[in-house]
């Protein structure tokens, strides 16, 4: 199954005016940057953390057909993107402005974003830093635990039964 980002994300958020448009190439710089601040901490605690790198990794692997930018009020607010893979579709980018954090943004774009998989019927895999809070929040919305080493956590999703549309 493959996933492209041709449509806006929908998203019930009961915050700001929010808007999840698909991403342009153009977002790359405004995606690496964010990226480097929302990172910076965890990398930090882990001793990875590299001025340089942080962004760079995200411009090698930007693939704006399978990313959404997330807007609120207007304004660029963070981003998600969904790559398809053979046995599951990666939760990758997953970033979103500090100072929206904790509000019920993330929920609702994550929620949109597996709603969309378990209608596909399609597992949902990603990885997180070791000792991100971001972790409880994916476990809240049932992922598991798959694997780890000492950098990431990855975790793994099977799709809600029930809500395939096939």
């Amino acid at each position: 199954m493959s996933v492209v980002c041709t449509r806006p994300l929908p998203v019930r958020c009961a915050h700001a005016a929010l808007d999840h448009p698909p991403a342009t190439p153009a977002d790359v710089e405004a995606v690496a940057e964010l990226r480097a601040v929302v990172l910076r901490a965890d990398l930090e605690r882990l001793g990875r953390y590299d001025e340089r790198r942080v962004r760079q990794r995200l411009r090698d692997g930007f693939e704006p057909g399978h990313t959404w930018v997330i807007e609120a009020d207007g304004t660029f607010a963070g981003c998600v993107a969904l790559r398809p893979a053979e046995d599951a579709h990666w939760l990758e980018h997953f970033y979103l402005a500090p100072h929206l954090q904790g509000g019920g943004i993330g929920t609702g774009v994550l929620r949109a974003v597996l709603d969309r998989c378990d209608r596909d019927g399609t597992p949902v895999r990603l990885n997180v830093l070791r000792g991100s809070p971001a972790r409880r929040l994916y476990e809240r919305h049932g992922f598991t635990l798959d694997a780890q080493d000492a950098v990431d956590v990855y975790l793994v999703r099977a799709p809600a039964p029930g809500v395939s549309s096939a």
